[in-house]
Formats: structure tokens, sequence, C-alpha cells
């Protein structure tokens, strides 16, 4: 792949293969390698000269177990595409890693595009987040509203009935004479 291949491969190409695993967004090596524009098992190769670059937070294997998940939820055709190993999962900090790692023109500048998205994706749930809690406020505000207003209607409902008892007359009584 050239810069020009690089530039033409879309933000929603590159988005669709972030995974969320273990509650982290994660690409795994295999996508990274074709972006990247290596093989899968030269990339490996570098990660494993390199393993002191990769802390657990950077990047971690998957297990067997999530990548039946995977193959469940039809995030990935089947276990024989990721070339029968369990692959390498790459947090954003990992992506970064890789392109100190993977010198090459073409993994430079795919980093620096996936990290692009990886900071629009948190912008985005950022901005996601402000509205949900802005909405939980109005809800919040509207729920407190209603039960003033329901008093409000309970007291105009009183005002309105019929007296159930005579009224007092008020005033000055006449005393009856003898």
């Amino acid at each position: 792949m050239s810069k020009v291949d690089t530039l033409l491969i879309s933000n929603q190409v590159v988005m669709n293969k972030i995974y969320l695993i273990r509650n982290v967004k994660v690409m795994l090596d295999r996508d990274l390698a074709v972006l990247y524009g290596i093989k899968s098992i030269r990339l490996r190769e570098q990660v494993k000269r390199n393993l002191v670059r990769f802390p657990s937070n950077f990047m971690f294997q998957l297990t067997e177990k999530e990548v039946e998940n995977m193959v469940s939820q039809n995030a990935i055709p089947s276990i024989k595409h990721l070339g029968g190993y369990l692959p390498y999962a790459f947090t954003e900090h990992g992506v970064l890693m890789l392109a100190n790692v993977v010198k090459s023109e073409q993994a430079i500048t795919m980093s620096i595009r996936i990290i692009e998205i990886f900071v629009k994706l948190r912008e985005t749930l950022l901005a996601h987040k402000d509205i949900l809690l802005k909405l939980e406020q109005l809800e919040r505000k509207a729920v407190h509203q209603d039960e003033e207003i329901k008093l409000i209607f309970k007291y105009l409902k009183e005002l309105l009935k019929e007296p159930t008892k005579p009224m007092r007359r008020i005033g000055f009584k006449q005393r009856k004479s003898k």
C-alpha cells in the first residue's frame, strides 16, 4: 500500500476495526498489519522483540473465550481468519507504540490516523455523555415540577368543591325581644 492508498482508506473502515474488549477499545494485530502494509507475523515479531514497550495497558493477548465471542458476534468471520493463533489486542497507546517499532512511513501515517480516530471517538462519547447528563437533569426537574403542579391542582380542586358544612353567618345577630 502506498501513501496514496493509505489516504484512500476511509475513517469508517478503520473504525470498523476497533473493538471493545475488556471494556477497552482495541485493534487486533492482524487488522493493524493490513493497515500498516506488513505481514501479521512481522508485526508480532517486532512486538516480541520490544516487549518492554508494550505493558498490559498497551497490549494484551486475547483468550480463546474472547475469540469465540468475537466469532459468535460476527466481529470476525471465523477463528481461521485469525491465522490459527490468539491475536494481540492493542489499545490506543499500543497503536502509537507500534508506529515506533514498525518503522515504515505507512505505519507512521496510519498510526497517526488511527490515533486521530480514537480521539474523535472519545470526544463523541464525551459529547453524548454531556447530553445524557443534561437530559437526566431535565428529567429530575420535570419530576420535581410535576409534584408541585399536582399539589397546585389539588388545592384548586379543594377550592372548587361545594362546602359540605353550612357556613356560619358572620355579622351582627339581632336579639329577639320579649
